[in-house]
């Protein structure tokens, strides 16, 4: 069944959940479907970017005040605690900014600012305005901007609205992929 069929508002929950378990395959879906014009495309912005925005505020309220105890236990990385905290702290404000747009990183990046004990106020006020911006670039490219260049190029139907939902996975996906000096 479409989701753009789903009773009640159903689809808007679906897109509202999946954000705060995942985010970008089910909200670029949604978003092909407010190009197709089977969604509305403020439902789909504001469900996306909420869902977003709790996800990240479930990891930092879980963690915030318990997270340095835990971690701090273990000698290793007590012995890195200033550092980490100063270099959270610097740039706390990007960190909550970006979250939502470093998929790999969506869980460090609010658990970190929990351990470094960034002000709760600073970090969801950036973090919801991150989320709206994550969630109305996606939408911007994925329903209005990719199907009419992507049609330019001949591709049409659903090939110019996978198109730059595929693209814009992707990039996402590398965007928060660690260094490989991490990876190894």
């Amino acid at each position: 069944m479409n989701p753009a069929d789903w009773p009640g508002g159903l689809a808007y929950v679906a897109v509202f959940v999946a954000a705060v378990l995942e985010g970008e395959v089910v909200f670029i879906t949604a978003s092909v479907l407010v190009s197709l014009g089977k969604l509305d495309a403020i439902g789909v912005l504001v469900c996306g970017a909420l869902g977003g925005f709790t996800g990240d505020q479930i990891v930092f309220y879980g963690l915030k005040g318990r997270v340095d105890r835990w971690l701090d236990k273990s000698a290793r990385v007590a012995k890195y605690h200033q550092t980490v905290v100063d270099r959270v702290r610097k740039h706390s404000s990007a960190m909550a900014l970006a979250c939502r747009f470093m998929p790999g990183l969506r869980i460090m990046i609010p658990a970190a600012c929990a351990y470094a004990k960034v002000p709760a106020l600073k970090f969801s006020g950036l973090d919801l305005l991150g989320a709206f911006l994550w969630a109305g670039s996606i939408m911007l490219v994925v329903a209005y901007i990719g199907p009419a260049t992507a049609e330019r190029f001949g591709l049409s139907g659903w090939w110019g609205l996978l198109v730059p939902g595929v693209m814009v996975f992707g990039f996402l996906r590398w965007l928060g992929r660690p260094p490989k000096e991490i990876q190894n």
